[in-house]
């Protein structure tokens, strides 16, 4: 009964430790990035003991919480413009900034949709798709990445004129996505990985890569959120264990470069 007492004791002791030094650490993640990085805080919380505690938004609304003061440690953006806009007001650690990992932009379709492909070129007449009424389910480009992205494309195959008053324009580019994962809209032009997440769409088409610039998501920490945790939780991001649970939810893995403050 002694040595019981005294393992439980010891038991007690050595979790009321553990937990001591465990971390709480908030990140702000692009809503693209929502099960990936799920995944990867689950795998490294089990590893640290560190509580990861996520908020998946646009970028541009994450960007501007950020800005108003939001208690973020750590921001995840999809695109280059809404971390460079913090980086303007002086709200992340410049040194810290890398870029993670990279995606693609295609256009996709109901599971059931008798579209089965498309050919994005300058011949493609992707207007003449959508019927007399229907649009093009998009994340929206005044200030969501994924539409912005989709506005680039669009105007590089010299689409953008005809197809911009056919767009339904959504807060994010999931909200995109589940209108067509819905059948409220016939197409709809989101990031390939978002495209794999669901069996309720199927990807008709992919953009050539020279239509849009390079689709890469940079992290950085905040300002001033530069402590031990946080940059234990970066450099682990930017590692192969989690570029392994990114792949596997299909981005492509980059090697990390530190880009500061470059535009």
């Amino acid at each position: 009964m002694r040595r019981l007492a005294r393992y439980l004791a010891l038991s007690v002791f050595l979790f009321t430790a553990i937990n001591a030094h465990a971390e709480d650490i908030t990140v702000f993640a692009a809503a693209s990035l929502t099960n990936a990085v799920t995944a990867a805080a689950k795998a490294y919380e089990q590893q640290s003991g560190d509580r990861i505690e996520i908020s998946f938004a646009s970028s541009s609304t994450l960007a501007r919480q950020i800005a108003a003061g939001a208690p973020a440690d750590m921001f995840i953006s999809a695109n280059q413009k809404w971390m460079d806009w913090l980086s303007e007001q002086d709200m992340i650690e410049a040194d810290t900034r890398n870029n993670m990992v990279a995606n693609g932009l295609v256009v996709i379709a109901p599971n059931d949709s008798a579209i089965n492909a498309i050919s994005l070129t300058k011949d493609t007449d992707i207007t003449a798709l959508l019927g007399n009424d229907d649009r093009i389910a998009v994340g929206d480009p005044d200030h969501v990445p994924a539409g912005i992205y989709a506005q680039q494309a669009l105007s590089y195959l010299g689409q953008w004129e005809t197809l911009a008053p056919r767009l339904a324009r959504a807060d994010n580019v999931r909200a995109a996505l589940a209108l067509v994962e819905r059948g409220e809209a016939p197409l709809g032009i989101v990031y390939r990985t978002d495209a794999a997440i669901t069996p309720g769409v199927k990807i008709v088409g992919t953009f050539p890569d020279d239509s849009h610039p390079p689709i890469t998501y940079p992290v950085a920490l905040i300002k001033d959120a530069g402590n031990d945790s946080n940059a234990n939780f970066l450099a682990w991001l930017l590692g192969d264990d989690a570029g392994k649970i990114f792949t596997d939810y299909g981005f492509d893995q980059i090697q990390a470069t530190n880009t500061g403050t470059a535009k």
